[in-house]
């Protein structure tokens, strides 16, 4: 057998980073024939602290100890270029001024950080930086002024181009889950070689039937046989395990939790649980009789199909948000049990392994699943990174 020729470490800091998804995405990527990862974490800022928290009990090992993981406000961080020298700089900015689930506040003060973004990329300028957000961020005035910054002359980040900007779907890359993101790619004006660097080419297709077998990509991974047949179909306790305290950051907080301790439900009135048994497979609260359902459930009988909504069985997840464990927030029931999908099924569908190790409460851990980047998506991303620099 060929050995693989060893390959220098690629260095990432990683802005934003939430529980961990990019950087799990990028740990996780080999190259052919490696059995380790290229890809190294140096530093990270989140200022969530059970986010920042759980970060550190997977990443802070590898990134050299806690004083790596910078659990405050971005704009409170100054990297000292000394210690921390990146090649890659990743981060998804907070995108409630943009979500279409939001009043899409374009003066609502977290649309400015990606200027936090651009300050610390110019401390440490690494050879490429990613922005990843929500589909309508290409759209929004701050994307605008992002992309001026690499044009004008005297721009913010006038040292970088953008040679990428798009919206790119998970389920495209293997995720079992239609979650579309936008995706921007920026590369130092003094490597013109990245210059030509490209998207991922996508794995899966929602329409595989359009290419002969074995000449395109494979069919969108169904999230009933890659994560309902994993887990069982009854959930027994509606508490994390009792008695787990950890405090990695100094701060004492619930866990460390594994993710198969995350299969958790709800307990929901008796109202609630005839809604679930009177949904069939596909259905949603259209299908619910009228005793069963609401006034304004009633008087909108177009739109919201996915409230009180089963994800389908052969089809992949809808982007799984922050509550999802609330199926009056979308399509949030399990496909066939009578309960919503739990924190275990949630973290599965975003691409988390069994062994990933969790902190907080159960509404912070909702949120860290929810806010994450699908580790498969970002997987895909790193080949495309390992590629320009390295291929």
């Amino acid at each position: 057998m060929n050995a693989t020729k060893p390959t220098a470490p690629i260095n990432v800091v990683d802005l934003f980073a939430g529980c961990g998804g990019f950087t799990q995405g990028f740990h996780e990527f080999r190259p052919e024939g490696a059995d380790t990862s290229v890809f190294r974490t140096v530093a990270a800022v989140e200022h969530d602290i059970a986010a920042a928290s759980t970060y550190a009990l997977n990443f802070a090992d590898e990134a050299g100890g806690v004083d790596h993981i910078h659990a405050k406000d971005i704009e409170e961080w100054e990297p000292d270029t000394h210690e921390v020298q990146a090649e890659v700089v990743l981060g998804g900015p907070p995108c409630q001024g943009f979500s279409g689930l939001g009043k899409e506040d374009e003066s609502d003060p977290r649309n400015k950080l990606w200027q936090e973004y651009a300050r610390v990329v110019n401390k440490i300028k690494p050879k490429l930086f990613i922005v990843e957000n929500v589909d309508r961020f290409l759209r929004s005035p701050e994307f605008a002024l992002l992309h001026a910054a690499t044009e004008k002359p005297d721009g913010m980040l006038r040292d970088y181009m953008l040679v990428r900007h798009s919206v790119l779907n998970a389920a495209d890359y293997g995720v079992p889950q239609a979650r579309r993101r936008a995706i921007v790619v920026a590369v130092r004006r003094d490597l013109k070689r990245l210059a030509d660097l490209d998207y991922p080419k996508p794995t899966h297709t929602k329409n595989a039937e359009d290419f002969l077998p074995g000449s395109g990509p494979e069919k969108w991974v169904a999230v009933g046989p890659a994560v309902f047949e994993r887990t069982p179909s009854d959930t027994l306790t509606t508490d994390l395990p009792e008695g787990k305290i950890c405090a990695p950051l100094n701060k004492t907080l619930p866990g460390e939790f594994l993710t198969t301790d995350l299969h958790i439900g709800r307990n929901p009135t008796e109202l609630s649980r005839k809604r679930y048994r009177a949904i069939p497979e596909g259905g949603n609260r259209h299908d619910l009789p009228p005793e069963l359902s609401t006034e304004k459930w009633l008087a909108h009988t177009s739109g919201s199909h996915d409230v009180m909504g089963r994800m389908y069985w052969d089809r992949p997840a809808v982007t799984i948000r922050t509550e999802f464990y609330k199926p009056e927030k979308g399509r949030y029931l399990h496909p066939r049990a009578h309960r919503p999908i739990t924190h275990y099924e949630a973290a599965l569908i975003q691409g988390f392994p069994p062994t990933f190790k969790w902190s907080g409460s159960k509404i912070q851990i909702g949120r860290q699943i929810g806010n994450a980047v699908p580790v498969g998506l970002s997987r895909a991303l790193a080949g495309m990174v390992y590629e320009a620099l390295r291929g």
